[in-house]
């Protein structure tokens, strides 16, 4: 069914993946602030790689990278409006998630520069979002017109 077409208030796929990818990264930066769901929780540090805070005991975080993960998801949730805000959304972000995946690698996990904080685990996750969201941006709107109308 073409965006033209569409029911008024119907959201295209792209929409629906940029609105789950956007309700995921708030469920991640509510969690990474939950006692328990991130171990050694009292270690957590605003922004460093001293903070030994790890969401599911595996991805290492701090209040920065946590407050990340919710202004992410906000603009996802936010960007899901429109079938163009969501496919930049995804397009954008995900080579943001890239560019960390390219930070992790390059940043000593115990340098001074590793201000996230990242581990390894927090690397390839990294990685595989990129490629996922750039992924699903790309193939979701593939043969449509970035500036369909929003419905």
């Amino acid at each position: 069914m073409s965006s033209s077409t569409r029911a008024a208030g119907a959201r295209s796929p792209v929409q629906h993946a940029a609105l789950l990818v956007g309700a995921v990264f708030l469920l991640v930066g509510v969690l990474g602030f939950v006692p328990g769901v991130t171990t050694d929780y009292d270690t957590m540090k605003f922004a460093s790689h001293e903070s030994g805070a790890e969401l599911l005991g595996v991805f290492q975080v701090s209040v920065l990278h946590n407050l990340v993960h919710l202004l992410f998801g906000v603009a996802g949730v936010m960007l899901s409006r429109t079938a163009s805000g969501a496919r930049s959304y995804l397009l954008v972000g995900g080579a943001v998630y890239l560019v960390l995946w390219l930070y992790g690698l390059f940043v000593g996990h115990g340098d001074s520069a590793n201000f996230v904080p990242v581990n390894t685990a927090d690397d390839w996750l990294h990685f595989g979002l990129g490629l996922g969201m750039i992924a699903l941006g790309a193939l979701l709107t593939r043969g449509r017109s970035a500036t369909s109308p929003a419905r």
